[in-house]
């Protein structure tokens, strides 16, 4: 690594780490729900090592412990990760010039996060060569997967000793806000967010977290409406 991409490195971490604060109870709460849903240490701890998706491991874990079909937890972990499909294309792009195995690990590492940072700074610098692009985006991808690696780890042995009067699930929304909120650029966006968190709200209360299948797919279906009719108004115009 060389003094320019080891800069591209510390800046990755630079830029990932007013966002690990959000991760941190987050990743507490992964750890907590794994504790009470009876998993031991290695498969409650594991599991952020093997799967790494904060919000499909999180809601997979609570199925598991209310005793859902087996099929209720592959889809929703399924439904939830399907943004990073989106997340892949985008970023395939600036990365797939790189070779086969660290591509794997890029794909390992995505999180929200990493891919919001990196696409942003790739789009203001769009002169960063690829080994840059990939120092970037492995500095903040690095250290959000040790971040979550060791809330997770604490939640676990934490357990229910956590107080109530903390409200870490309360960080959880607003971990992801302070992602979408820069995000959104355009009607499609805006119309995706406001529909999949209008009817987040709304479906809270369906049993299994059902409630996530319909607001990702609604969400999905306004961003997807909004994005094929704005052209059409536009020539009708």
């Amino acid at each position: 690594m060389n003094e320019t991409t080891r800069q591209d490195w510390i800046d990755g971490i630079r830029v990932m780490a007013p966002l690990l604060p959000g991760a941190i109870p987050f990743g507490m709460i992964a750890g907590v729900v794994a504790s009470n849903a009876g998993l031991d240490a290695l498969a409650g701890i594991g599991q952020s090592v093997v799967i790494f998706a904060g919000a499909s491991q999180l809601a997979s874990t609570q199925l598991i412990a209310d005793a859902a079909p087996v099929l209720v937890v592959i889809l929703t972990g399924l439904v939830i990760n399907l943004r990073f499909a989106m997340y892949s294309a985008a970023l395939a792009g600036h990365l797939a010039a790189l070779p086969r195995g660290r591509r794997w690990l890029v794909s390992y590492l995505m999180t929200d996060q990493s891919y919001a940072l990196s696409v942003l700074r790739y789009a203001a610098r769009p002169e960063m060569s690829l080994a840059a692009k990939y120092a970037f985006y492995m500095g903040g991808a690095a250290v959000m997967w040790i971040v979550w690696l060791a809330a997770t780890a604490a939640g676990y042995f934490l357990g229910n000793s956590i107080p109530a009067s903390w409200s870490l699930d309360f960080f959880v929304p607003l971990s992801f806000l302070a992602l979408i909120v820069p995000a959104i650029r355009d009607r499609a966006n805006a119309a995706a967010a406001l529909t999949g968190g209008a009817v987040a709200v709304l479906a809270w209360s369906l049993p299994f977290n059902l409630g996530l299948f319909l607001a990702a797919i609604s969400g999905v279906a306004a961003g997807y409406a909004v994005e094929r009719l704005m052209p059409q108004s536009r020539e009708n115009s």
